[in-house]
């Protein structure tokens, strides 16, 4: 049965999106961050996921790779998610430590019951600023499916930018994380947009 409700939600969602290709080369992502991509991947526009944009190379239901460029202080993540959508919003302070940000992604990928684990979280530099690095496994709630995720962000100027990629942890993650590693290396946060 909860497959049948998965398989009902990725189709609900998919008529309310839309795929476009995105090549490879240098990519501006909102108005002050810029990265170079290396793959074809493709961004699913979905109204529910802002502020992020969702890219995936394999399908979103195998592996997303969320992007967050200049989420303003007090903004919710995900308001518009239909899965837990009885729950408080999660918001972004820009007040918030690193690990209130890592905890606040947490927050965000457990609305819907699926388990989070953090494996490691260090300071890194992420777009030419202070930022930090994190490691995590996340098992869904839907379908057990157990996941290994990446993620890289900072806080500039009271914006958080961010990006995070997660994939079932055996076939799809390695295939695919040096490429999202070298996507957030050469991530630029420009001053002022």
């Amino acid at each position: 049965m909860s497959k049948l409700c998965v398989v009902a939600l990725v189709v609900l969602l998919s008529a309310c999106a839309s795929v476009k290709k995105i090549e490879a080369g240098s990519r501006a992502l909102g108005d002050r961050l810029t990265v170079d991509i290396s793959g074809n991947w493709n961004h699913l526009d979905y109204p529910t996921i802002k502020p992020a944009q969702i890219w995936t190379m394999e399908g979103v239901t195998v592996d997303e790779f969320l992007i967050y460029s200049g989420v303003k202080d007090g903004q919710a993540m995900h308001p518009g998610n239909p899965v837990g959508s009885q729950k408080k919003d999660i918001v972004f302070r820009s007040r918030m430590q690193i690990e209130e940000v890592v905890a606040m992604f947490e927050g965000v990928m457990t609305r819907d019951g699926s388990s989070f684990k953090l494996r490691q979280l260090e300071p890194y530099p992420f777009g030419g600023v202070k930022g930090f690095r994190f490691e995590y496994e996340r098992t869904r709630k839907v379908d057990n499916v157990q996941q290994r995720g990446i993620g890289f962000g900072a806080v500039d100027r009271g914006e958080l930018f961010a990006m995070i990629y997660q994939a079932p942890r055996l076939t799809f993650f390695p295939r695919h994380r040096d490429r999202v590693e070298a996507i957030a290396k050469s991530a630029v946060i420009k001053t002022s947009p």
